[in-house]
């Protein structure tokens, strides 16, 4: 089976009627969770917090410690991405980011000293938030969460703190 390219969708989707398409868009939500979660999120309904919530059960579930298993980051990461493509919200993905960010902190602040692919996927992800913040002018809604995390990293090597520091520094301290 070949690869669906966007091109092809498209050509397909421009053959069809716009009541079979509604059709489609109706028959997947009903059968694809992501689906029906986007569609739910650009409609603004329901309470938007169940949906984050369910992706913060995700990243907390794999960063937790729990069933003595080392923490899968690209479960958690994953989990993060999904939510960015559904949420219309950069406040509620940043919520998100930066939760992702702390579970890992709690982490190694209760486990110890972990591998640097660890530590690298922690950073990035503060980065990205970090990076969103910016574009969004959300300083003032994230300075102290932000500030926080930096904190719980004090007792932390390998340069995780330093660098963490220097992006909250170049985030917060130049506004």
């Amino acid at each position: 089976m070949s690869k669906l390219t966007a091109r092809a969708l498209r050509t397909y989707l421009l053959t069809k009627s716009h009541d079979a398409l509604v059709e489609d868009i109706v028959h997947l939500s009903s059968r694809n969770d992501a689906v029906r979660e986007y569609f739910a999120a650009q409609l603004g309904l329901g309470p938007q917090e169940d949906v984050v919530a369910k992706y913060k059960s995700i990243v907390a579930r794999e960063l937790s410690g729990r069933g003595e298993h080392l923490p899968r980051l690209s479960v958690a990461r994953k989990a993060v991405l999904d939510y960015k493509k559904l949420s219309s919200s950069p406040l509620a993905v940043i919520d998100l980011m930066l939760y992702y960010v702390e579970c890992g902190v709690r982490f190694t602040n209760q486990f110890g000293d972990l591998y640097e692919s660890f530590y690298s996927s922690v950073e990035g992800m503060y980065e990205q938030a970090l990076k969103l913040i910016k574009q969004h002018q959300l300083h003032s809604q994230f300075k102290q969460r932000c500030k926080q995390i930096v904190h719980d990293t004090r007792d932390i090597g390998w340069g995780f703190h330093d660098q963490l520091s220097l992006l909250y520094e170049e985030t917060f301290e130049q506004e």
